[in-house]
This record gives C-alpha cells, sequence and structure tokens, in this order.
C-alpha cells in the first residue's frame, strides 16, 4: 500500500474540511508518495521520539509540526533535528490535529464513551450542510439513494437515510452524438422520474456526487445543489450527555482521571459534591467553550486547561469545573488511531508512541 492510502483512509473519517480556520492540519514533511509498511503515530514528535522513527514510512500526528510561519529551519534546534531525521529517513509526517477534534467519532466521542455519556452531542457543532436534489427515472431511484446514501449523504441526527422523493415527468430531446438511456436521437421524450431529495454534510458532496453519477443511468445527469442554513450537528467541538444516574462531580472527576491514567485533576472550580447527571466534556483548551456547556445544561464540565478567571466565572454561574491536563486528555488520539489503522490495515505495522 502507499502512505496516500492511509491517509485517505483517515480523511475519510475525520475529513480537512472540518479543520479549524487558524489550523495546519495535513501533510508537514515528505512525500505521500511511497510505499507504507510501518507506521507510528503519536501525540507529538517530540525529541526523545527521533530514534524511533527509524523504518518508519509514516508519521501521524495530533498536533501539527509545523504550525507557526518559519524565518529559518536550522540543524541543532528541537525543530531543525526533527525535520532532518524525517527527511533522512524519508518519512512522511501527517497531522490530524482539529479534523479529529471536530468530526464525528474523532475526540468529543472517545472521551464521552471513557465517561460512559448516553446521547453525546456536540457541545459547539461544525459544518454546513448542502441540500442534494436529482431527478432519476423510477427503476433507478432505490439504487441512485442507496449510492449517496453510503457516500455520506441522508443522515439527518441519528437518523440515516433521510430523503424526500416526489413523482413527476421528465422531458429531454437526444441531441446528435449522445448515447441516450431511453429514448431516440431526434426525438423528445418523456419519462416518469422521481424528484429525489436529501442532505448531504459540505465536506462529503464532492463524494456523493461521484456516487450519484456513478449510479445514475442517465448520460447527463440532472440535479441542484442548495446550500442550507440549516445547523449541522453532526460533526463539533466537545460533547454533551447524561450519565445513567446522578453521580457526584467529584466520582465523575475521578473516573475519567483513571481512565486518561492522569494523576487527578490540575484545577478544579465550583462544588465538585454535588450530584450531576448532565456533563459537558472538551479534551485540550477547552477554557472557552465553558458557556457551551452551561448553555447546554450541563452541571459538570470536564476539559483539558481552562483559564484561572474562566473557572471563576464558570462557577458563579454554578458550573463544577475540572481540568485534567492538555495533554491527557487528548491522549487517546493515539491508541483510537493506531486502533483504527491495524483494523484497516492488517498488513501494515502501527506502532502507538
Amino acid at each position: 500500500m502507499l502512505r496516500q492510502d492511509v491517509i485517505a483512509f483517515l480523511e475519510e473519517r475525520f475529513p480537512q474540511a472540518l479543520a479549524e480556520p487558524w489550523d495546519r492540519t495535513g501533510l508537514q514533511v515528505g512525500p505521500l508518495d511511497a510505499p507504507c509498511r510501518r507506521a507510528l503515530v503519536a501525540l507529538d514528535l517530540d525529541l526523545g521520539l527521533v530514534p524511533t522513527l527509524q523504518g518508519v514510512d509514516l508519521l501521524i500526528t495530533h498536533h501539527p509540526l509545523l504550525f507557526r510561519p518559519l524565518d529559518r529551519l536550522l540543524p541543532g534546534t528541537p525543530l531543525g533535528d526533527k525535520v532532518r531525521a524525517l527527511l533522512a529517513g524519508g518519512a512522511a509526517c501527517y497531522a490530524v490535529h482539529t479534523p479529529y477534534d471536530v468530526a464525528r467519532g474523532g475526540l468529543g466521542e472517545v472521551l464521552a464513551d471513557l465517561l460512559g455519556l448516553h446521547g453525546p452531542r456536540p457541545l459547539v457543532p461544525r459544518g454546513r450542510l448542502i441540500k442534494l436534489v436529482v431527478f432519476v427515472p423510477e427503476s433507478h431511484a432505490d439504487a441512485v439513494a442507496a449510492a449517496v446514501f453510503a457516500a455520506g449523504a441522508g443522515q439527518i441526527g441519528r437518523y440515516g437515510h433521510c430523503s424526500f422523493r416526489a413523482p413527476g415527468t421528465g422531458t429531454f430531446l437526444p441531441g446528435e452524438g449522445t448515447r441516450p438511456y431511453i429514448g431516440a436521437i431526434g426525438r423528445e421524450e418523456r419519462v416518469d422520474e422521481v424528484r429525489l431529495e436529501t442532505v448531504v454534510p459540505a465536506e462529503r458532496l464532492t463524494q456523493a456526487l461521484s456516487a450519484l453519477r456513478a449510479a445514475h443511468p442517465y448520460e447527463e445527469v440532472a440535479y441542484d445543489v442548495y446550500p442550507l442554513e440549516n445547523a449541522a450537528a453532526w460533526h463539533g467541538l466537545g460533547r454533551v450527555g447524561d450519565l445513567l444516574q446522578e453521580t457526584p462531580a467529584r466520582e465523575v472527576v475521578a473516573r475519567l482521571a483513571c481512565a486518561l491514567e492522569a494523576s487527578g485533576p490540575r484545577s478544579t472550580y465550583g462544588d465538585l459534591d454535588r450530584p450531576v447527571r448532565r456533563v459537558a466534556i472538551c479534551g485540550g483548551d477547552g477554557g472557552d467553550l465553558w458557556q457551551d456547556a452551561f448553555t447546554a445544561g450541563a452541571e459538570l464540565y470536564l476539559t483539558g486547561e481552562i483559564g484561572y478567571h474562566q473557572g471563576l466565572e464558570a462557577a458563579e454561574s454554578g458550573l463544577a469545573v475540572a481540568a485534567l491536563g492538555h495533554r491527557e486528555t487528548e491522549r487517546p488520539f493515539v491508541g483510537h488511531v493506531a486502533g483504527l489503522l491495524r483494523e484497516q490495515f492488517p498488513s501494515l505495522e502501527v506502532i502507538a508512541a
């Protein structure tokens, strides 16, 4: 397999279109059109990992190695030594970062699963929705619908295969040089067709259109694409959900710290002895999201780090808060992504750093 095959799989699950505008996610160093036999997954490329790069074809990190614009890149500096090691070994470095944080099935839901939250939903929804309308013969409506659904269309909340269909009559006159599926050149044709409507996340539109064209019987496919103002709640930062039963906030914090193999919270604010049921969580630096947690009805907000004044204000608003460390709350990325790659590519040697 090639490195780009591995990256295509990751981008299918964690689309680059979901990256925050300020992020520097994606390919950092090296080529992707080369064989991939061994991959290393790490939160960061620390200097201590440089010796581990020997024999590695693809390094996948959460945080970007190259984040800020560079004036110079010098040997003997930490960054210079890291880049030199990558280039010397011919390895590529790819960062997943905020697409992983935001995407459904990414960090937010991994953390929510560790807590056992019921019905987790994005704390701050991200993404845009597109309405896709296509006109298709009745005989092929089911096949076309199945194709676009498989490509990511038709999802509304936790409901899949959502569409609307209305019958109608399509007309067309095949011109010279055409190869009509129905009808004859030079004669107007009328066909019983279905107007098939569904919604597509903007980041999945290209795949949905490719699937549509492949499944549609016509030589020229008639379809419309409409941008929508509807909020897309499929992806988003953080998650909020409910525990199965009320639990003292302190016990919830301890449970998460244990699951993360963290020593305990770095800082806490508010009443951690109160029983809570609705919990919000965001890995990394989630201090700015405490108000979203409060608005969502959360009684406890868990994150990696939060500013002192943010924590005080949250506590004064009645929200209990615990920060368990930036690295600690993002660390599940390593095991999760390594597991996904091992399952998808059995022949690929995957090392979790």
